[in-house]
């Protein structure tokens, strides 16, 4: 009896391993949106493959085209997630062109179905990366589709990610092992220069207006400011000063009167601005992405 507890002890690990061991939960981003069937599509093609699956939404409102925005939101998200959890994420601008369609395993254990042409920027960089495999689409290919040139995100990935997340195929059966390494898109990481901070502002807190960075709070501490004290705050478009205040450091949104403007961590433990029951990046015209950088000093 104890040998064969100890075999079957043996087989799990080789599953788990392997890429068997999956949590049957698939989730989904795009910048689809909503207004058509092409979510329900890619969900229908999942299902198809196990009505055991469990599906799930990131987000399908990713502004058309834009790989930045679909790398930041997997970087926000993934860390929540169970390990083995796979994630489709299609933003595709080059649909059908020779970026390679792969499969990306972290070190924590999550699988990223995507084309590779940036989307797994901050993501590699963060969660570090275990394997990466480009999907063999001679096996690894909705049925009778092979026509069809503009949906990878249904023929290829919803399937691929199904079939791995149902245990149909392991990780090996993916497709060929590529290299460590991903398309990464170019962005200036958060450093400190004398007594200043300086940033980029890689997306807005669209529901609500506050402007995020990707100053994180070791960095921030550095300046030695502590709540209810003031910050200098800069910010920058094409390197020309669009806005400068003194703001205040607060824990809460609270602690200032309303429509007042704040300096607060965000959910990623990352400085961003706000104004209270306000809309700071509408207020100011303020931006996001490559061309926006900020300033921090006391």
């Amino acid at each position: 009896m104890k040998n064969r507890f100890n075999a079957l002890i043996i087989v799990l690990g080789i599953l788990v391993n392997t890429g068997w061991a999956q949590q049957k939960i698939v989730v989904f981003q795009s910048d689809f949106g909503l207004k058509d069937g092409a979510v329900s599509a890619m969900k229908g093609v999942a299902m198809g493959v196990s009505t055991e699956l469990k599906l799930f939404d990131l987000t399908h409102e990713i502004p058309a085209y834009n790989i930045w925005e679909a790398a930041y939101r997997l970087e926000q998200t993934v860390a929540y997630w169970p390990a083995g959890t796979v994630f489709v994420s299609v933003v595709d601008p080059g649909v059908g062109t020779e970026r390679k369609s792969v499969v990306l395993k972290t070190k924590s254990g999550h699988f990223i179905v995507t084309p590779d042409n940036g989307t797994l920027t901050l993501l590699a960089e963060s969660a570090g990366i275990a394997e990466v495999r480009e999907i063999n689409e001679a096996v690894n290919r909705r049925k009778n589709s092979g026509k069809s040139y503009t949906f990878h995100g249904r023929d290829v990935y919803a399937y691929t990610a199904a079939r791995l997340a149902a245990g149909v195929i392991s990780f090996p059966q993916v497709g060929p092992l590529l290299p460590k390494q991903v398309v990464s898109l170019p962005y200036q990481k958060a450093s400190r220069e004398g007594q200043s901070l300086k940033g980029t502002i890689p997306i807005l807190d669209v529901q609500y207006g506050n402007v995020w960075t990707n100053i994180p709070v070791d960095l921030f501490q550095q300046l030695g400011v502590t709540a209810g004290q003031s910050v200098r705050v800069r910010i920058f478009h094409r390197n020309q000063k669009v806005y400068e205040d003194t703001l205040p450091y607060v824990e809460t949104f609270g602690s200032v009167a309303e429509d007042k403007p704040l300096v607060y961590l965000n959910s990623l433990l990352q400085v961003a601005f706000a104004l209270n029951q306000g809309n700071f990046a509408e207020t100011h015209h303020i931006g996001s992405g490559g061309e926006w950088s900020v300033e921090l000093s006391r």
